[in-house]
């Protein structure tokens, strides 16, 4: 999955076009770690028709706080660089396919 920075945050999400979903995450996150094949493995399904990318919140914060990002691990659905739909905490597998899927459609 590829890594976002703050540098790179606006050009790859804000400014992108379709859909974008972002994990934000943290190294010390356990629920972080579980949740990462789960997304990886959406990526892969839905590739083409959704980019996927992570952020550690810690490496660069800067992006997070913009996005109110409060509590790990949250991925946020972007669409045409607006936010679309929001997950916090550690949603299941299904929960997550229920939230793209509105939007996939």
């Amino acid at each position: 999955m590829p890594a976002l920075t703050d540098a790179d945050f606006d050009a790859r999400v804000i400014d992108a076009q379709g859909l974008v979903l972002v994990d934000f995450w943290a190294p010390w996150c356990a629920p972080c770690a579980k949740l990462s094949p789960v997304i990886e493995a959406l990526a892969t399904e839905h590739a083409g028709a959704l980019a996927v990318a992570a952020i550690d919140v810690e490496a660069h914060p800067a992006a997070p706080a913009r996005h109110a990002v409060l509590s790990l691990p949250t991925l946020i659905l972007f669409r045409d660089g607006a936010e679309a739909e929001r997950l916090t905490g550690s949603p299941s597998e299904k929960k997550i396919r229920r939230a793209l899927e509105k939007h996939l459609s």
